[in-house]
């Protein structure tokens, strides 16, 4: 198989998730073995390339630095490049974080996927493991078993003890059309936890149009005014599922498919495509580095 970059320019602006600041973004075409480059051009145009060694964060989302400059929840992209099946691109931001869009990967396919691939001349070159490798969080029971194996696939099951959600188990291999199945699928969090989040700093850009809020608990009319004015909403009720905002999924199992999302995305650290049978259970981007870390250690 041949490696692939972007056929064309695409730009993308928004706000991120965790700073609210707003930021602009250029994808380009790369040659040939480049992976993926982030360049600040804000910062006299610093690049960060797209591996695990440049992790710097994973509260809440990926983050990667070199030097001064970083780029946080870079994961979302990441997926879509993977999913798409890109192996070489350009990543300009003017800001430190990538917008959240609507909380998915939804507009990266949605661009890119009907404009195709450009094919380029040189083989792509795949991460191949010789042993297995396992990476685990005693604490919380989490793992993430990655195999050698013919073709790339990935098992991924999520299980917070949510009544709302219950146990999610989902797929993904070559066979699996990204840009339907999996790009659509919005990140989310636990009404909860929305209060402990905005006390450390994050989801300054967050309201309900760019994240699925499970309910676990009943809500009184009091909160939801004062969700309301925190989401700059005229109104927020909470369906009889267990969403807030009147929310309608965009699959029955979306939780567990962006949770997917994100591994593709936080896997694709170690520096491009694998053949490898991945298994995660309850998995999380400072356990998805971490993989990704290992298989650099191991394939280097």
């Amino acid at each position: 198989m041949k490696q692939r970059t972007l056929i064309k320019t695409y730009t993308f602006e928004g706000k991120g998730l965790h700073s609210g600041r707003y930021a602009h973004v250029t994808l380009r075409p790369a040659p040939v073995d480049t992976g993926i480059v982030f360049i600040r051009t804000d910062l006299g145009g610093a690049r960060i390339p797209a591996l695990a060694e440049n992790v710097s964060r994973t509260s809440r989302s990926t983050i990667i630095s070199s030097g001064k400059a970083s780029v946080g929840t870079i994961e979302h992209l990441l997926s879509a490049l993977t999913g798409l099946g890109i192996d070489n691109a350009f990543v300009e931001i003017d800001n430190k974080e990538m917008p959240i869009l609507d909380g998915s990967a939804r507009f990266y396919a949605e661009a890119i996927a009907p404009d195709g691939v450009q094919e380029q001349d040189a083989e792509r070159r795949w991460i191949t493991l010789d042993r297995e490798i396992r990476v685990e969080n005693a604490k919380t029971g989490s793992y993430i078993l990655i195999e050698p194996a013919d073709e790339p696939s990935i098992n991924l099951t999520i299980d917070f003890n949510s009544h709302v959600l219950g146990v999610q188990t989902v797929h993904w291999d070559m066979s699996v059309d990204y840009a339907e199945e999996i790009a659509p699928c919005r990140t989310f969090c636990f009404l909860h936890e929305v209060q402990l989040l905005a006390t450390l700093g994050l989801v300054k850009g967050g309201d309900v149009e760019n994240a699925i809020v499970v309910v676990e608990k009943p809500v009184s009319d009091a909160t939801l005014r004062r969700l309301a004015k925190r989401f700059n909403q005229p109104l927020l009720s909470v369906t009889p599922n267990g969403y807030l905002s009147n929310l309608v999924l965009r699959f029955d199992d979306e939780c567990g498919r962006h949770k997917l999302l994100d591994i593709i995305g936080d896997l694709r650290l170690a520096g491009g495509f694998m053949k490898a049978k991945v298994t995660a259970f309850k998995p999380g981007h400072a356990l998805n580095t971490t993989a990704a870390k290992e298989i650099r250690k191991n394939t280097l």
